[in-house]
């Protein structure tokens, strides 16, 4: 039976709720429409969330990657660990190291403190991927218990301004994310890879399709190999992967 109290916590969660959502709204005008100065440095950007010099600093890939995780390999050939054991995806781009200062700009944006930041991203992140063919777009979801608690997918941020940028269809509902894993940094690439194995559940039909999947950051590339694997069980015949940023060092 239904009490009192029961409807307090529902009226309190909805009114949480919303004032979450209110506030990500108006985060995101003034964001748009306050004048700009640089995130980093606090100098004058003009239109820009990062001045010239600051834009410049950010750390960049090395020339020579691995063409299907995006780490260094030399001549720019398969690295052995993707011969070894391929994954699911077939390319990956990313448009910087994961190091500082992008890393300070990287958390501030997925804190909901940059929001600012996440044109400026997606523009660096099409600048990085080019021509790549793909018929799609999709973002790596969030499971609805930590959409509720952050308010907004930085993926989802992301991608979607990628898919309007490549004049693709943007699909953010094709996959769930069932199971709500803990957070994966400080773990193995070992542990990453069974913390997410089998929680996304794709929805769409994406057979004979070329897949772009969308993500802030890879570190050991666990998660979007899950997503890799999830999309290519609903038929899509080529994956490609883009971040923003993508960690050197992966243990």
């Amino acid at each position: 039976m239904k009490t009192a109290g029961d409807d307090r916590g529902i009226a309190e969660s909805l009114s949480n709720r919303s004032f979450r959502a209110f506030a990500y709204g108006a985060r995101r005008a003034l964001t748009m429409l306050w004048p700009h100065s640089c995130f980093l440095c606090g100098g004058r950007s003009g239109a820009l969330p990062l001045c010239g010099a600051c834009a410049q600093g950010l750390p960049r890939l090395p020339a020579a990657l691995c063409p299907i995780c995006g780490l260094p390999a030399s001549a720019g050939l398969p690295c052995g660990r993707c011969q070894r054991r391929p994954p699911a995806f077939d390319a990956s781009f990313a448009a910087y190291v994961y190091a500082s200062p992008l890393r300070e700009l990287v958390l501030a944006f997925k804190h909901g403190q940059g929001f600012g930041l996440a044109p400026w991203f997606a523009t660096a992140m099409g600048s990085a991927l080019g021509i790549c063919g793909a018929d799609c777009v999709v973002p790596v979801p969030l499971h609805p218990r930590r959409m509720r608690s952050r308010g907004f997918n930085p993926a989802c941020e992301l991608s979607r301004r990628v898919a309007a940028t490549l004049g693709l269809p943007h699909l953010p509902q094709a996959v769930l994310r069932e199971v709500d894993t803990p957070h994966l940094a400080g773990l193995r690439s070992r542990a990453r890879r069974s913390a997410v194995r089998g929680v996304f559940r794709c929805e769409a039909d994406l057979t004979g399709r070329h897949v772009l999947l969308v993500d802030d950051v890879m570190t050991s590339g666990a998660t979007l190999d899950a997503l890799a694997r999830c999309v290519r069980g609903r038929g899509a015949a080529r994956v490609t992967t883009l971040v923003l940023a993508r960690t050197l060092r992966v243990r």
